[in-house]
């Protein structure tokens, strides 16, 4: 069976890089808006199997943008679609925390499961749902975990060994843990406590940890920017000599960078999950890993 990856204008440096990894060729998903504000979709070409990337930052559109491909790849004769989602949106929200309040995990994750075969996504924002399977109801769920690859390009630079890899609560200590151990480095997580939207607090149970040392602060999502500037304000407050950043999905403005600055971040490096300014640690081997046995198997049946 044949097999292409299908992307937007935005996302195709990454989809190619995948398309490449993959040996297959990659097609665009052309968009026209409307005065009104709707959207049109025209595929790039056709495919039995196709690997939708699509990056689900941005969403409301791209969500959109799903359902009409969807629609126009089967109308057109794709026997499977995988969407393949670095990131993705609307995770955060698993229960109703208010009466009346939607439930977005489910609603978003419902709207998927019926347009596509099967979702790959990357280190999705998951709180009281364990398994990403319960979000996409019947059908083949995966989600990487972007750990292996940030562990091996932060060892190409080689950290001081002081380093003291640091999450900024206690839902990050398992990623942070590992990663730790996998550099042989000390870790350390602190205490959040959530104002509103854009406001947190963060204190460390022993500072003393973290004074003369550099740190490195891991977070899976940064998107206002609220909590990494807490963090590294409570990290030069604990005596810590730099503080550097890395995340897996970085959905932050690029003129955020400068609030970072003022904080006293020094680098912030990203993964490619969606396009960024700081990308640094690439997930397409890692894409591809999960993607090359379908392919096989597809193209043989």
């Amino acid at each position: 069976m044949t097999a292409a990856v299908f992307t937007l204008a935005r996302d195709r440096p990454q989809a190619e890089a995948l398309a490449a990894a993959l040996g297959v060729p990659t097609f665009a998903l052309d968009l026209h808006r409307f005065p009104d504000g709707e959207i049109a979709l025209t595929l790039g070409g056709a495919a039995e199997v196709a690997l939708l990337h699509l990056p689900l930052d941005r969403p409301n559109d791209k969500l959109v943008a799903l359902a009409l491909a969807a629609e126009a790849l089967r109308r057109t004769g794709t026997r499977r679609i995988v969407l393949v989602a670095p990131y993705l949106c609307y995770m955060r929200q698993d229960v109703a925390f208010t009466p009346g309040q939607a439930v977005s995990q489910k609603a978003i994750g419902r709207l998927i499961a019926g347009l596509v075969d099967r979702v790959v996504t990357v280190d999705a924002h998951l709180h009281r749902t364990h398994e990403i399977g319960l979000v996409f109801p019947g059908i083949a769920a995966e989600n990487l975990a972007a750990g292996p690859a940030v562990a091996a390009a932060l060892a190409a630079d080689r950290l001081d060994p002081a380093t003291v890899v640091v999450g900024p609560d206690v839902e990050s200590e398992p990623l942070v843990a590992a990663l730790a151990a996998r550099l042989g480095l000390a870790h350390a997580v602190g205490r959040k406590t959530r104002r509103g939207d854009r406001s947190v607090e963060i204190a460390f149970a022993d500072p003393a940890v973290l004074a003369g040392r550099p740190a490195l602060v891991i977070d899976d999502v940064v998107s206002s920017g609220g909590t990494l500037v807490t963090v590294a304000e409570a990290l030069r407050a604990a005596g810590a000599t730099r503080v550097d950043a890395v995340v897996t999905h970085a959905l932050y403005p690029p003129e955020t960078a400068a609030r970072f600055a003022a904080a006293g971040i020094g680098r912030i490096r990203s993964t490619t999950s969606v396009p960024h300014p700081s990308n640094a640690v690439s997930l397409v081997p890692l894409l591809a890993e999960a993607l090359r046995a379908e392919i096989g198997e597809e193209a043989t049946s």
